[in-house]
Parts: C-alpha cells; sequence; structure tokens
C-alpha cells in the first residue's frame, strides 16, 4: 500500500513539474534566451568584438547553455520516454545535444552548428509551430504536385532542346541547359531580357513556346503548392478547435459526474424528511 501510494505521489510530482516547465512563465524564459543566444552568436562573428569582449560573450553563451541543458533534463525527468514522443523535443535535444560537442579538432564544424540553437524558436512559438506543422502536412500533396511540375519541365525541356537547341545552345544545347534556362523562365527572373527577346529577332513565333509554360508552371503549379499549404493549415485550426471541443465536454463531464456525486449524500439527508407527516390540506367539517 506505501509503495503504491509512494509511486502514486511520484507520479503527481512529476506532473506538476512538467506543467510548470511548459507553462508560459518557463517558456517565455527560454524564449528570451534564445533571442539573446542568436544575437550573442551573432556578435561573435566580429573580430574586433571577440577581442575586446569574448571573454564576456563566451561566459553569457555558456551560461545560457547551461540554462538549455537545465531545460531538457526537467523535461526528461517530468516526461520520462514519453519526451521522445514529440518530434519537437527530440529536435531541441538534439540542437543542444550538438552545442555540447567540444568542438576542436575535426569538429570544428560544429562551431557553426551552435546557431541551429536559434531554430529552437519553432519548437517554442505556437504560432511559427503551427506553421512548420502545416509544411509538413502538405509534405505529401507538395510531392505529388512537385512531380507534376517535374513532368511539366521534362516536356517543354525535350521540347526546346529539338527545337532551339542548334540557333541558340547556350540556352538550350543540352537537356540540362535546357531544365536551367525553363527555371529561370519559371521564376520570371531577367527571362523576358535575357532568353524570350534575343529568341524573338529570329523566331517570331517562340512565344507560343513561352506563354503556355509560364502559364502552368508559375501560374497554375506554384498557386497549387499555395493552395496546398493553405490547405494544410486550415485543417490543423480545424484539429485545434475540435480538441478544444473534446476538452470542454471533457470538463463539462467531470463536472456533473461530481455533482452526482455531492447530491448522493443531499438525496440521502433529504430522504427522512419526506417521511414526516404532511399538513391536512383538506377542509374540515364543522
Amino acid at each position: 500500500m506505501n509503495t503504491a501510494a509512494g509511486t502514486f505521489s511520484r507520479l503527481r510530482w512529476r506532473a506538476r513539474l512538467g506543467r510548470w516547465i511548459e507553462s508560459p512563465g518557463p517558456r517565455n524564459a527560454i524564449i528570451a534566451l534564445i533571442l539573446v543566444n542568436a544575437v550573442i552568436l551573432g556578435l561573435e562573428t566580429s573580430d574586433a568584438l571577440m577581442a575586446r569582449y569574448g571573454g564576456l560573450l563566451t561566459a553569457i553563451n555558456q551560461a545560457i547553455l547551461a540554462v538549455f541543458v537545465v531545460e531538457i533534463a526537467i523535461k526528461l525527468v517530468a516526461f520520462g520516454h514519453r519526451f521522445f514522443r514529440s518530434g519537437w523535443n527530440v529536435f531541441d535535444f538534439f540542437v543542444v545535444g550538438i552545442s555540447l560537442v567540444p568542438a576542436a579538432g575535426p569538429l570544428e564544424i560544429l562551431r557553426a552548428l551552435r546557431i541551429l540553437r536559434v531554430l529552437r524558436l519553432l519548437s517554442q512559438v505556437p504560432r511559427l509551430k503551427m506553421i512548420i506543422e502545416s509544411l509538413m502536412r502538405a509534405l505529401p500533396g507538395m510531392g505529388w504536385t512537385a512531380a507534376l511540375l517535374v513532368l511539366v519541365f521534362y516536356v517543354f525541356a525535350v521540347m526546346g532542346t529539338m527545337l532551339f537547341g542548334d540557333a541558340f545552345p547556350d540556352y538550350w544545347g543540352s537537356l540540362g541547359k535546357s531544365f536551367f534556362s525553363l527555371f529561370q523562365i519559371m521564376t520570371l527572373e531577367s527571362w523576358s531580357s535575357g532568353i524570350a527577346r534575343p529568341m524573338l529577332e529570329e523566331m517570331p513565333l517562340v512565344w507560343i513556346y513561352f506563354v503556355p509554360f509560364i502559364l502552368v508552371s508559375s501560374f497554375m503549379v506554384l498557386n497549387l503548392f499555395i493552395a496546398i499549404i493553405v490547405t494544410a493549415t486550415n485543417s490543423i485550426h480545424d484539429d485545434e478547435e475540435a480538441l478544444a471541443r473534446r476538452e470542454l465536454l471533457d470538463e463539462l463531464r467531470r463536472i456533473r459526474q461530481r455533482l452526482e456525486v455531492l447530491e448522493g449524500p443531499v438525496a440521502s439527508e433529504a430522504e427522512p424528511g419526506a417521511s414526516t407527516r404532511q399538513p391536512d390540506l383538506k377542509p374540515r367539517g364543522d
């Protein structure tokens, strides 16, 4: 019995610790430290500032890293193995873990990876987290849209190489060059003055090739990407609203259960009174 009570007390204590570390106060403090750390990592790129304040910046950086380590440790204690069920927790663990690896010798490249700590804002700010989750949810649909775009590129690249390869080898001399030219045309970056108009001087009907490609790639397919992302974002909003409704219904159900428990003693106390003699309301004779 004492063992069960001790286990229950420990679980309750860990639950309180988990609620505290994810409450607005500690979360806002971590966000502030991430921003300060980002500024410090930017200042460390200046040789003049490092020569004058290098010791102070390094000390502040190490202190902030220690806070991050304590935060991860608290979450590990509070959530146990459930900590690694969240992709955001795994991401935070990976970023903080990289910062703890000594960046010396062949691991010198890890010094540049310290800036990844700034990306922890993605897991701390709810709105940023929602954007990333929207992108992740949209990946399947975006993959098929990308496949459609590649198919369109391949068809127009083969056509462009066969039609314009001899006259304009710099742009259409090979399939690879045609792909790159089509990518420039899709982005609408100097495609008119750099590619289309020089070709129009020799081939007046070349616009019949460019206009359908721009309509399909730049306007239709790319707008499909935007539509998929917007749909994914709306689905996340719907999921959040559904979760809020479920939590509200669960809370109302718990309140109802508590009321039923409280009504039990009240009803039992009222029953003896019901057996008392009721007043005689019949009119009495003379």
